[in-house]
C-alpha cells in the first residue's frame, strides 16, 4: 500500500520526522482551499454556517476515542489546553513529573508553584513511580503518553493498574505524540485528562487540540466556578462552565476543521491497520539499529514500543542523512526517527545504509 499519491513530500525524502511534524496530504489541502474560498464568497454567512465544523470534531473525536461528547473540548494546541486545565486546579496540589519530560507539560505545572517531584526515566521507571507515590504522596501525576525525546512509551496496563491501586490519583497525560498511532479507548484507559495537539501523528496540521476528561476530572477542575451564574447572552447560551474556561473565544474553523479531516482520512484507513504497519516496521528498525549499538537493551525489553527513537549519530552521519534527503530531528544528545503508517521498509533500509 503506497500513499506516495496522497503526500506529494515523499516523492522527494524519504520522511522519518512525524515526531516533528505530521504530512498534509493532498486530499486536506484541497478542502482547505474550499473552505477558504468559502469564506470569501460568504463572509459572515460562511462563519454561522462553519459552526457546525467544530460541533463535528467533538463528535468525530468522542466516537473514535471513546469518550463521553460533554466531556470532550477543542484547543488550539496541547499547551493552551493543558494550561487551561491546570488554571482551574488548586494550588494545594502535588505533582509527580518525570525529569526531561516536554517542558510544554512540566514547566505549567513548576511555574505555577505547585508541590512537585521530578523523577529520572530508565529501565526501571514503573518501579519508580510506585516509590515517589507511596512516599511524595502526589495527588496528581503528569506524564506524556510517549517521551519526545526517546520515544519511550507509557505501558497501558500500568496506567490501568495505578488508577485501580490509586483511584484518587489524578492521572493527566499529554498525547500528542500518541493519538493517532494506534486504536484508543479513553473512558477504558484510567486517564483523567489527556490533552494533545493535531499536527503530528493525526496529521491534522496546526493550530488545533484537544482536551478529553474523565466524568471524575470534569467535576473536579473549576470547582469555583460551579457557584458563579453564567452569562445570559443570547450568543453564549448552552454553554457551562467548563465550555467557556476550556473554550474560550473564537475557535478556528480552518484548523479544526483541518484536525477533522485528517481524523477522517485515518479513520478510513482504520487504526488497526495504521498501528500494525508502524509496529511491523518499528520492531524491524528496532532489531537492526540495537543490532549495530543505537539502542539500549532495556528499551528493546518494553511490551509497548512507540516508533520515536533517539539514536547516538556521529556529527557526520548526521550531514550525511541531510544531504541524502532524510528529514530526522535533533532531540537532547541524540539524533530522532519517527516511523508513521505511509513509511516503508525501503525508507528503513535507506536510513541503515547510511549510517552503516
Amino acid at each position: 500500500m503506497s500513499f506516495i499519491e496522497h503526500f506529494p513530500i515523499l516523492q522527494n525524502y524519504t520522511y522519518l520526522n512525524t515526531a516533528y511534524s505530521g504530512l498534509l496530504s493532498t486530499e486536506i489541502a484541497n478542502w482547505r482551499r474550499k473552505h477558504d474560498e468559502n469564506f470569501i464568497n460568504e463572509g459572515s454567512i460562511f462563519r454561522a454556517n462553519s459552526l457546525e465544523i467544530m460541533d463535528e470534531l467533538k463528535t468525530n473525536l468522542s466516537s473514535v476515542f471513546t469518550v463521553k461528547r460533554e466531556n470532550t473540548f477543542l484547543t488550539s494546541n496541547c499547551s493552551n489546553g493543558l494550561n487551561s486545565v491546570l488554571n482551574g486546579m488548586d494550588i494545594s496540589h502535588r505533582f509527580l513529573l518525570l525529569q526531561e519530560d516536554y517542558p510544554s507539560l512540566n514547566y505549567p505545572v513548576t511555574s505555577r508553584g505547585f508541590d512537585y517531584l521530578e523523577i529520572p526515566i530508565n529501565a526501571n521507571l514503573e518501579e519508580q513511580i510506585l516509590r515517589a507515590i507511596e512516599q511524595f504522596k502526589p495527588t496528581v501525576f503528569a506524564f506524556s503518553m510517549v517521551q519526545y525525546i526517546s520515544g519511550l512509551k507509557m505501558q497501558s496496563d500500568f496506567i490501568k493498574k495505578l488508577k485501580s491501586d490509586y483511584p484518587d490519583l489524578i492521572l493527566i497525560a499529554d498525547g500528542t505524540q500518541f493519538l493517532g498511532t494506534a486504536p484508543f479507548n479513553f473512558q477504558q484507559s484510567g486517564l483523567d485528562v489527556l490533552v494533545g495537539s493535531g499536527y503530528k501523528w493525526l496529521l491534522g496540521g496546526y493550530g488545533n487540540g484537544y482536551i478529553f476528561l474523565s466524568d471524575a476530572a470534569r467535576k473536579l477542575i473549576y470547582q469555583h466556578k460551579k457557584k458563579l451564574s453564567l452569562p445570559d447572552v443570547p450568543f453564549l447560551s448552552g454553554r457551562d462552565y467548563l465550555s467557556l474556561t476550556l473554550e474560550p473565544g473564537h475557535l478556528d474553523s480552518l484548523n479544526l476543521g483541518t484536525l477533522n479531516q485528517g481524523l477522517n482520512y485515518l479513520n478510513n484507513i482504520g487504526f488497526d491497520v495504521i498501528e500494525q504497519r508502524i509496529m511491523e516496521l518499528t520492531a524491524k528498525a528496532r532489531i537492526a539499529l540495537h543490532k549495530k549499538g543505537f539502542l539500549p537493551y532495556w528499551m528493546m525489553e518494553r511490551k509497548e514500543q512507540s516508533s520515536i527513537m533517539s539514536l547516538p549519530l556521529h556529527q557526520a552521519i548526521v550531514e550525511r542523512l541531510n544531504n541524502e534527503k532524510i528529514l530526522v530531528s535533533p532531540r537532547g544528545a541524540g539524533t530522532r526517527i519517527s516511523f508513521h503508517f505511509y513509511n516503508t521498509e525501503n525508507d528503513l533500509n535507506h536510513l541503515l545504509e547510511l549510517i552503516d
